[in-house]
């Protein structure tokens, strides 16, 4: 739980540390598991967990996101709270400045740490223009959610200046590259000299020009609202999560065939795939369903998936089942 340590309050990782070690538990019995209905709340509201559906014979779950997305949200989160931090903080001057309107009273203001676009011009201006400032390093991570179908004029591959002066690297998510448009985007991308790799997940597209300034959306699509980051503190966590993220990416049209799951983990993930239960899979392999499901739960870790579902078309892509 490095990940998180510091970044959540220590009540809050210890009840996420209690659900993401147990597979999850049943919904009717979560607060009862994790310290009550508000952490239940606080932890569905940080985005590090959630009601898992199940089908009409079965119990619906609370379970615990994957740590690396759990810091996704909760950096997100975090960044929220600045904002609202950061508004209360301008309010203030402003009322300071109309109280006692001595010259230079706002002079602190106009250099933002962080800003709040609403405008969709203005967004896709300031996104065009992050590009350019680049001078080392332009990262994104990228899953094609938008508004619209996705055409292939989205494509902008990275500016000819960028050539031997910039490193420019993405993160893709995995189903980016599953359609033919997506799979057109991210070759012309890799033609211009973006480096790629794909992750299963991404919970949020970002924009990050060197360690100075990041884009990040306060919607899916990214379109009808953003956050314009200048914060130091931020940018490099954000950069930090980045190169984890970049650690366990894959890149593009490589594969894993080694598996580092156990000799069990293996066995319940070729049976995970076939869609059995947790209690079919426990008698197939002679253990009882709660280790079945603190296994899963590590399989799911391992592949940063979400749901089991996804976990079996991760593994079936890092060619861990066949």
């Amino acid at each position: 739980m490095k990940l998180l340590k510091g970044i959540v309050d220590d009540d809050v990782l210890g009840s996420y540390r209690e659900l993401l070690a147990r597979g999850g538990c049943p919904n009717r019995e979560a607060a009862d598991l994790l310290g009550g209905p508000q952490m239940v709340a606080t932890l569905t509201e940080a985005g590090m967990a959630y009601v898992e559906p199940a089908g009409l014979a079965l119990e619906p779950r609370f379970v615990a996101i994957p740590p690396d997305l759990a810091l996704q949200s909760s950096l997100a989160a975090l960044s929220r709270r600045l904002v609202a931090r950061q508004e209360r903080l301008l309010e203030g001057h402003r009322r300071m400045a109309d109280a006692h309107p001595f010259p230079g009273a706002l002079e602190a203001v106009e250099n933002r740490l962080v800003r709040i676009l609403t405008n969709r011009a203005e967004i896709s201006d300031v996104s065009r223009a992050l590009l350019s400032t680049a001078r080392h390093h332009w990262l994104t991570l990228e899953n094609f959610v938008m508004e619209r179908p996705l055409e292939e004029l989205v494509a902008m591959p990275p500016l000819p200046t960028f050539e031997g002066e910039v490193k420019c690297r993405c993160i893709y998510q995995a189903s980016c590259a599953e359609t033919p448009v997506g799979a057109r985007i991210i070759e012309i991308h890799m033609n211009g000299g973006e480096e790629a790799r794909i992750v299963p997940r991404i919970g949020m597209k970002m924009k990050l020009a060197d360690e100075a300034v990041a884009l990040l959306p306060l919607m899916p699509t990214g379109v009808s609202g953003a956050l314009l980051v200048r914060s130091p503190l931020i940018v490099g966590a954000l950069r930090q999560y980045f190169e984890l993220l970049w650690e366990r990416a894959i890149p593009i049209g490589a594969v894993e065939p080694e598996s580092p799951l156990s000799t069990v983990q293996q066995k319940i993930l070729q049976l995970l795939a076939q869609d059995m239960t947790d209690e079919r899979i426990a008698r197939q392999i002679g253990l009882n369903a709660n280790s079945v499901r603190r296994h899963i739960a590590a399989i799911r870790n391992e592949l940063g998936a979400v749901n089991r579902l996804a976990a079996g078309a991760a593994a079936a892509r890092r060619g861990w089942i066949k």
